[in-house]
């Protein structure tokens, strides 16, 4: 089973606590790590935006990855939240294995 690591952003630290207790309680991720007060540049709608911003990073499988997505879609405020999968190559097996686990 091949497994992604998901990178997301969130406005605030509560927003990002509810999206990730969820993809953790309905098993589209096996765990997510949230890390605070990251600063963002970006452009939005033609102007530079410099915000506080929240990092998740969960962990899945590939298959679990668009209900994923359409999970913390569904939660967000952004209108377009960042949520990128990567796939993983290698690392740890007995971790890899757990994650498949907890998602099945």
């Amino acid at each position: 089973m091949k497994v992604n690591i998901i990178y997301m952003t969130a406005g605030s630290r509560e927003e990002a606590r509810k999206i990730g207790k969820e993809l953790v309680i309905t098993r589209l991720a096996a765990c997510v790590n949230i890390l605070d007060n990251m600063n963002s540049f970006y452009m939005w709608q033609g102007e530079v935006q410099d915000d506080s911003e929240i990092v998740l990073i969960a962990k899945t499988t590939e298959d679990r990855v668009p209900q994923l997505v359409e999970k913390v879609k569904s939660l967000h405020s952004y209108e377009c939240p960042c949520i990128v999968s990567i796939p993983v190559s290698g690392g740890n097996q007995a971790f890899l294995d757990w994650i498949a686990e907890e998602v099945k």
